[in-house]
C-alpha cells in the first residue's frame, strides 16, 4: 500500500466517526483533553493535510503556518467536506516530488527554523502516523465523555500493531 491509499483510509475512517457525532459532542471541550474538543483534534488532523498540499504546490511545506480554519472544528459537516477533498487532492501528488520541511525546534522568534529535504510520499507518511497518533486520543476521549457511540475498535490504531496483534491470534 501507498501513502496516498493510506490517506483515503484514515479519511474515510474520520468520515465513518464523524458520521456519529454530532455537533454539540464534536464541540464539547473535554477535561480529557485539556479542555480542547474532538472538534479541535479533527481540525489538527486536517490542518495538517492542507498544509502539507499547499506545500506541495510551492515546494515547500510548513506546518507552523497551519489554517485553523475554526469551522472545521465547529462542523461536522465541513470536516467532512475537507476530507472528501484531502482525499481528492492526495490522489493528484507525486509522492516522488522532493519537498522542503521548514521546521522549528524552539518556541523562540528569533531562532530561524531549519529546513530539511524530504518528499511527498514521506510527508503523507508523517501526516498518516499524526492523524493515527490524534485519532487514538480521540477515540480514548470518547470512549471516556461518549461511551453510546459506537466507534471502530482500529480507529486510532497503527497498521503495524494490527497486524501484530493478528499474528498473536494466530500463534494463540
Amino acid at each position: 500500500m501507498n501513502p496516498k491509499a493510506g490517506t483515503l483510509i484514515i479519511t474515510n475512517q474520520m468520515i465513518e466517526l464523524l458520521s456519529k457525532v454530532d455537533n454539540v459532542r464534536f464541540v464539547e471541550s473535554l477535561t480529557t483533553f485539556n479542555g480542547s474538543s474532538i472538534g479541535q483534534h479533527v481540525r489538527h488532523i486536517i490542518d495538517f493535510y492542507l498544509c502539507l498540499i499547499k506545500g506541495c504546490n510551492e515546494t515547500v511545506i510548513d506546518y507552523d503556518k497551519r489554517m485553523r480554519n475554526p469551522l472545521i472544528e465547529k462542523d461536522t459537516k465541513v470536516a467532512v467536506e475537507e476530507l472528501k477533498e484531502i482525499s481528492l487532492m492526495v490522489q493528484n501528488l507525486d509522492i516522488r516530488q522532493i519537498v522542503q520541511v521548514n521546521s522549528s525546534f524552539s518556541d523562540d522568534e528569533n531562532e530561524d527554523n531549519s529546513q530539511i529535504p524530504s518528499s511527498v510520499g514521506r510527508e503523507l507518511m508523517y501526516a498518516y502516523d499524526h492523524a493515527i497518533h490524534h485519532l487514538a486520543m480521540v477515540k480514548i476521549g470518547m470512549g471516556i465523555h461518549f461511551p453510546e457511540i459506537k466507534i471502530s475498535p482500529n480507529l486510532g490504531v497503527a497498521p503495524s500493531t494490527l497486524k501484530y496483534r493478528k499474528g498473536q491470534k494466530v500463534a494463540s
